[in-house]
């Protein structure tokens, strides 16, 4: 503590203007030690008090304070040998209240080792220090803050219990540009923010980098709570989990936005011009309003539908929180706040809970690659380019209106990666889909010459980037074994989902970019051209095992006038149909995990919309049920079939059959099982020809059930098939040593399995004798 018995009117100058790095240096109290007694010196600048007392609850004493040098700085002495915690009177008109002195509680929360792994970007937990978090000092229950801001020249904290005056709650700045506060007696609820100065003395106000809670946009403010507070029930899953391999695993991931998914309507009071609430004259006045779903709603209403479905998991487009709705969540504000829009952080872990105690595992959405430009973000933060480049030839995405993170900050790197590790550890998230990871690891990424900058090698490529993917991705998988990281990654980059170990990005998924729009042409085509492109339909194999792909249909390819899948396929709607659920078939029996987006399901016609609804009302019509039904069917084969999803990344897995046959736009391939002699023969049919005695080569004899067909009458076909089976025929073909002969029906998948057991019954039954 201080020894300095008077303090100079510059001093008290840089606390009035809030021009002070350490205000503990003035205020609080301070030891002054003489003539062999102990004297305590307590100061307290309150800008709207009148008087102020200094009441020690121990001693049964109240000193009154004295105006020095600014009618609202205070100082008094106090002769005692120690003083323990203190509280201060202050009178302000006519009202009066007693507070604790927030600058009487001087340890940092914060060490040495804190910092240094902070500084070094490897702190893993720092959302647990930095932020906001209620604690107890001194036996004193209050909130301590902390923010990193280096390059200002002062910080404070503003909230509702203080009046937004940043003058009240000067922070001190600490080690690394850390500053930090304690203010007693502030709890959970709180609504706050930072005020950052520049040294020229410009004021931002921002919330909370690691706030975990905001308020509802439009409004900005972050929120106190404590994460800690609920009462996990997922113990079993997260176990097995950590003892899973998940790539050898079925993962069918439905995605979804969780504020279109459904609204809930609700009836609102009309209002005036002028805000106020109006009083309606009749109840046609009432007008009806839709509301988003909470989180709690949408585990009601969402986990079932996708259970009844067959998914395995939800992907959330992000779910972080953003200030604008038509963004999608993709220019994220506060990285460890969930959006407010549908409830509270309990809410969503409630939410996830819910998905593991019904077997549905959670994937979020994560974006660090670019962030908005808000006032209230990360821009600019502290007065200068903290969070991104200060060159736009680095630092800004034109096209997007964003701004890029600069990878090569220790403290940036840890703010993203402590980030990405807060949602598995707070949240129970199984895995993140990556965002927009090409136009971080390209310095040229929707960029003109000259509009950016080389790498040290003369290159394109971000190699910061790269090496914060790789650091991410090695410690996600070190501390949270069994969960999945998928890059949305578009180019040619090598090694994307190969482990770090051997030079890989560490991702153990990749989306498979060039399969989606390699089936959306050929969709698209009139199927009489499409016998000239079956390279559309075999390009995928050629590389399928290079990564561990996973195949997705997702929001990008129905939105900005693309269409919808229905619309973008040709025919009636008959055909239309048809090709969905050939599409589909062909999809779920490929090598490569599966991701769809929620309304591809059932056939939605309109392109999705943000704003709106998905379009339930179509459910009432059979084309529309029956595409769903086929989708449950579809996975529930998928989840049934190991020959479907443990070797999707091994060529051993796959076998052509065959796909040369252009004239009539059919294919039929192998998919095997690991560790076992089980194997699926698929046969497409892309054009709305049938065709009878179509002979497919296949390498074992006996009965082959027909496990799926689209076109049976269930799913709206026209019903032809193979009557549930066929016996091989001793006649090789496609080299193999025997083939069926089959019935393919128009626009369609047929799946076949060997049956085993009724092709032993029948040999046993037609063998000779003993």
């Amino acid at each position: 503590m201080t020894m300095t018995l008077t303090i100079t009117p510059d001093q008290v100058d840089r606390i009035v203007w809030n021009q002070h790095q350490d205000p503990f240096e003035v205020l609080g109290p301070h030891l002054i030690e003489g003539d062999g007694k102990a004297v305590w010196v307590i100061r307290a600048y309150l800008p709207s008090a009148d008087a102020v007392s200094v009441i020690c609850p121990e001693e049964r004493t109240e000193y009154p304070m004295q105006a020095l040098h600014n009618p609202h700085f205070f100082e008094c002495k106090i002769e005692v040998p120690e003083l323990s915690t203190y509280q201060l009177r202050i009178q302000e008109g006519k009202h009066e209240r007693v507070i604790y002195d927030p600058y009487s509680f001087k340890s940092p929360r914060l060490t040495s080792f804190d910092v240094h792994l902070f500084s070094e970007g490897n702190h893993y937990r720092i959302y647990e220090k930095l932020g906001a978090h209620v604690t107890t000092f001194n036996g004193i229950e209050g909130v301590y803050f902390a923010v990193w801001a280096p390059n200002a020249r002062n910080a404070s904290v503003l909230g509702d219990f203080n009046h937004w005056d940043g003058r009240k709650h000067q922070m001190r700045k600490g080690a690394s540009g850390i500053w930090e506060l304690f203010i007693p007696e502030l709890g959970i609820g709180e609504h706050y923010k930072y005020e950052i100065k520049n040294h020229e003395g410009h004021i931002y106000q921002k919330s909370d980098p690691y706030g975990f809670q905001q308020e509802v946009r439009p409004k900005t403010a972050s929120i106190v709570t404590d994460l800690n507070s609920y009462t996990w029930n997922d113990d079993a899953w997260m176990e097995q989990r950590r003892h899973t391999d998940s790539l050898s695993q079925p993962i069918s991931v439905y995605e979804v936005h969780l504020g279109s998914w459904l609204h809930a309507a609700f009836t609102d009071v009309p209002q005036l011009a002028n805000g106020e609430p109006g009083l309606p004259v009749s109840v046609s006045e009432l007008k009806p309003f839709a509301r988003f779903l909470t989180y709690r709603e949408l585990a009601e209403r969402l986990i079932p539908y996708v259970k009844e479905l067959g998914f395995t998991h939800i992907e959330l487009m992000p779910v972080a929180e953003h200030p604008f709705d038509g963004s999608w969540g993709y220019q994220v504000a506060g990285y460890y706040a969930c959006t407010s829009r549908y409830g509270t952080p309990q809410d969503f872990m409630y939410f996830v809970d819910q998905c593991h105690q019904n077997g549905i595992g959670v994937i979020v959405d994560w974006v660090p690659g670019h962030f908005p430009k808000d006032g209230h973000g990360l821009a600019f933060f502290d007065g200068t380019h903290l969070y991104e480049h200060a060159d736009p030839r680095q630092g800004e995405h034109k096209e997007w209106g964003t701004l890029v993170f600069n990878y090569s900050r220790h403290e940036v790197r840890n703010y993203l990666v402590a980030n990405a590790l807060f949602w598995f550890d707070k949240y129970h998230i199984d895995g993140i889909r990556v965002d927009a990871v090409a136009s971080m690891l390209y310095l040229d990424y929707c960029r003109k010459p000259g509009e950016w900058l080389p790498n040290q090698y003369d290159g394109r490529e971000n190699l910061e980037a790269a090496d914060f993917l790789r650091h991410l991705n090695h410690v996600i998988f070190s501390y949270f074994p069994g969960v999945l990281s998928i890059a949305e990654e578009s180019t040619s980059w090598p090694m994307v989902s190969w482990p770090t170990y051997v030079g890989g990005l560490g991702f153990n998924l990749k989306w498979n970019m060039g399969w989606m729009h390699d089936m959306l042409d050929y969709f698209q085509m009139d199927p009489w051209f499409r016998q000239f492109h079956q390279n559309n339909l075999t390009f995928s194999l050629v590389y399928a095992f290079t990564e561990n792909f996973m195949l997705a249909l997702s929001h990008d390819e129905i939105v900005h006038g693309k269409s919808h899948l229905i619309g973008k396929v040709p025919g009636d709607e008959w055909q239309k149909f048809a090709n969905l659920r050939c599409l589909f078939g062909f999809m779920f029996t490929h090598p490569g995990k599966k991701t769809l987006f929620m309304s591809m399901e059932f056939g939605q016609w309109n392109e999705w919309n943000v704003w709106g609804d998905l379009e339930w009302h179509l459910l009432q019509y059979e084309p529309h049920k029956r595409l769903k039904q086929f989708v449950r069917d579809l996975n529930q084969l998928y989840r049934s079939e190991p020959a479907l999803y443990t070797q999707d990344f091994s060529q051993q897995g796959f076998e052509w059959i065959d796909c040369s046959d252009t004239r009539h736009s059919v294919i039929s391939f192998i998919r095997r099982a690991k560790d076992s002699d089980e194997f699926i023969v698929t046969v497409c049919n892309f054009t709305p020809q049938p065709h009878s005695h179509y002979r497919v080569g296949v390498p074992e004899p006996g009965f082959y059930t027909e496990r799926l067909n689209s076109d049976v009458r269930e799913y709206g076909g026209s019903n032809m098939g193979n009557l549930g089976g066929k016996w091989t025929d001793e006649w090789s073909f496609h080299n193999h040593p025997y083939s069926l002969d089959l019935c393919l029906p128009p626009l369609a998948t047929l799946v076949l399995k060997l049956d085993r057991q009724k092709t032993e019954a029948a040999m046993r039954a037609f063998s000779p004798t003993q």
